[in-house]
């Protein structure tokens, strides 16, 4: 397995190669581990573009100090990743708090950055925060899978639940079986919860005029976990940005297939554009 070194610690990272194709960075949002499947090497993005992406600190197969982490650790490995796998300049798609690091990195090195989507995330400070995971820990998995499904979507209410008893059941299941996934290993609490700590901290809105980059940024109508409010606050705030809702919560590239399209036909070139008329 691929290890870098980023600081003191070793990042796991993972690379699809394909030549003559752009390179894009994943930045992955909370709880993510590449052996998580289906993961971004399965997205219809492997088909465009020549993908990098890494278990962030705290999290999967790379280390997990107990100690805080600043958002500027997690761009740091970011482009660690960028120096180690040798691309001076990539396209840049982070999701959910994988957005937040990615405001990051763009504050601070936008000209490693050719184009930066920015989905379901926020600025923090005066642009809004995302909904305050940290603040759920103290439940049990069950508690909190049944709490955050009204929050990830707000379609999701208590009469919808009484209309789909099938469909809440298995929600919740799926939410279990992530929350228990390598559980075990050790540190693993850990670094979830240095993960959240980081999150809670994260404000960006101030310095986000940096970004100069063509940027996305892409919500759902639906999140209540990152608002449309927050969108369009990322948005206003980011010189050269589009922003695009799409049918869903949290979770819209997986529930609107026109989602990971708009991206693909960002990403490309104009040039490219004919090949990705369907994914």
């Amino acid at each position: 397995m691929p290890y870098l070194r980023s600081g003191d610690i070793d990042i796991h990272y993972q690379t699809k190669t394909a030549e003559e194709k752009p390179k894009l960075l994943y930045i992955s949002g909370t709880g993510g581990d590449l052996r998580k499947k289906p993961n971004i090497f399965s997205s219809p993005l492997a088909k465009f573009f020549e993908l990098a992406t890494f278990d962030q600190r705290g999290l999967g197969q790379s280390s997990k100090p107990d100690s805080p982490y600043a958002m500027a650790d997690y761009a740091r490995d970011a482009l660690n990743v960028m120096d180690h796998i040798g691309w001076e300049n990539a396209n840049v798609l982070g999701v959910s708090f994988g957005g937040m690091v990615a405001q990051e990195l763009a504050v601070e090195h936008c000209d490693r950055i050719d184009q930066l989507v920015l989905c379901c995330t926020s600025s923090g400070g005066a642009g809004g925060a995302s909904y305050p995971l940290h603040t759920l820990v103290k439940l049990n998995n069950e508690s909190r899978a049944k709490k955050l499904i009204g929050i990830s979507d707000l379609r999701c209410t208590q009469d919808w639940i009484k209309g789909n008893p099938e469909a809440y059941q298995s929600i919740i299941e799926e939410s279990l079986t992530a929350s228990q996934f390598a559980a075990h290993e050790p540190n693993h609490s850990t670094g979830a919860w240095r993960q959240l700590e980081a999150r809670s901290h994260h404000d960006c809105y101030d310095r986000l005029d940096r970004i100069i980059c063509p940027t996305l940024i892409c919500g759902g109508q639906f999140d209540g976990l990152a608002t449309p409010e927050n969108q369009h606050a990322l948005a206003n705030a980011i010189p050269n940005s589009a922003l695009e809702f799409f049918s869903g919560g949290h979770m819209f590239l997986l529930q609107d297939k026109k989602a990971f399209q708009r991206i693909v036909n960002f990403l490309l070139t104009p040039e490219q554009f004919s090949s990705a008329k369907s994914l």
